[in-house]
C-alpha cells in the first residue's frame, strides 16, 4: 500500500450517503492540509479491480471540482474489520462516513455503523446529509457530559477542533436522582471546564431538561444549528447496543442529520503533535 501522512479515510460504496461524507471530508481536508482516501471494501480478490477501475473514473470526475488530493483504495475483505485496520494501519487523522440513519429498512443498516466504528484509532464523523453551501467552517459543537469517565478523552479532540475553526463549544448535561451519577457528572465537568479555561477555548454550559440525554442533546443541537455533536462510543458496546439502540446511536442517526464525530475511548489519548 502506498504511504499517507494521516489522511482522512472515507468509507465507499458508490451511494449518494457516500458523496455525502467525502463533501464533508473534502472541507475538513482543505482546511488541515491532508489527503482524501475514498477506501472500498468488496468480498472477493477477483472483485477488486473492476472495483478499483470503477472508483479511479469516479474519482477522475471528482477531480474536475475538488482541489484537494483524492485516492483510490479497493480491498477484499471484511466492512467491519477492514475499515478500522486500514484507518489504523495508516493513522488516519479522520474518517468521514455516510449512514442511512433509522428509517425504515435502513433502520437495520444504519444501526451497523456503530460497529464500524468501535475498533478505530481515528475519530469518525458520521453524515448523514451534504455540507450546508455556506458552512466551510465549522461553528457551535455540542459536547454531551454524563457521568462515564471516558467523557475526558473528548477533550483532546475539542483542543483539535478549536485551533481549526475557533468554534464554540456546548458542554451539556441532565441533573441525574443518583447521588453518585450526579457526583461523576460534575466532577466530569469541572475538568471539562478548567481544560477549556487552560487552553482559552469560548464554551458555555447547558442544564437539559429531561431525563434523556441524547435526546434532550438532539433537541438542543438541532435549536441552536449546530455543525456537529460529539460523542464517546459505549466501551465494548454488546449486540442488542447495535440493534436496539444505544444512546450514542440514537445520537449518530438522528433525525435533523446533524454530524456527529463519536470517539473510541482507550487507554491514553491521541496525541495531536502536528497541531499545538
Amino acid at each position: 500500500m502506498a504511504e499517507f501522512d494521516s489522511p482522512i479515510i472515507v468509507p465507499w460504496d458508490f451511494t449518494e450517503k457516500a458523496e455525502y461524507a467525502l463533501l464533508h471530508a473534502v472541507n475538513y481536508a482543505r482546511i488541515i492540509k491532508k489527503d482524501v482516501i475514498l477506501l472500498h471494501i468488496v468480498k472477493k480478490d477477483k472483485e477488486v479491480e473492476p472495483a478499483h477501475k470503477s472508483l479511479e473514473e469516479k474519482i477522475t470526475e471528482y477531480k474536475k471540482e475538488i482541489d484537494v488530493p483524492l485516492h483510490a483504495m479497493v480491498l477484499a475483505g471484511n466492512i467491519f474489520t477492514t475499515i478500522t485496520e486500514v484507518i489504523n494501519e495508516h493513522q488516519a487523522i479522520l474518517a468521514v462516513m455516510g449512514t442511512h440513519g433509522r428509517k425504515g429498512l435502513q433502520k437495520l443498516l444504519g444501526s451497523w455503523a456503530l460497529k464500524v466504528i468501535t475498533g478505530s484509532n481515528a475519530p469518525f464523523i458520521v453524515v448523514q446529509a451534504p455540507p450546508k453551501e455556506t458552512e466551510k467552517q465549522v461553528h457551535e459543537i455540542v459536547v454531551p457530559i454524563d457521568f462515564r469517565i471516558e467523557n475526558k478523552q473528548k477533550l483532546t479532540w475539542v483542543n483539535f477542533l478549536n485551533k481549526l475553526f475557533h468554534t464554540k463549544f456546548y458542554l451539556c448535561y441532565i441533573e441525574d436522582p443518583d447521588r453518585i451519577a450526579k457526583k461523576r457528572i460534575y466532577g466530569n465537568i469541572k475538568v471539562a471546564i478548567d481544560f477549556m479555561e487552560e487552553k482559552g477555548i469560548n464554551y458555555d454550559i447547558k442544564k437539559l431538561e429531561g431525563s434523556d440525554l441524547a435526546d434532550e442533546t438532539v433537541e438542543f443541537a438541532n435549536k441552536i444549528n449546530a455543525s456537529m455533536i460529539m460523542i464517546t462510543t459505549t466501551r465494548n458496546p454488546k449486540t442488542l447496543d447495535y440493534m436496539f439502540g444505544a444512546d450514542e446511536q440514537k445520537i449518530i442517526a438522528n433525525k435533523y442529520e446533524i454530524p456527529v464525530m463519536t470517539i473510541n475511548p482507550r487507554e491514553g489519548f491521541f496525541k495531536l503533535q502536528n497541531f499545538n
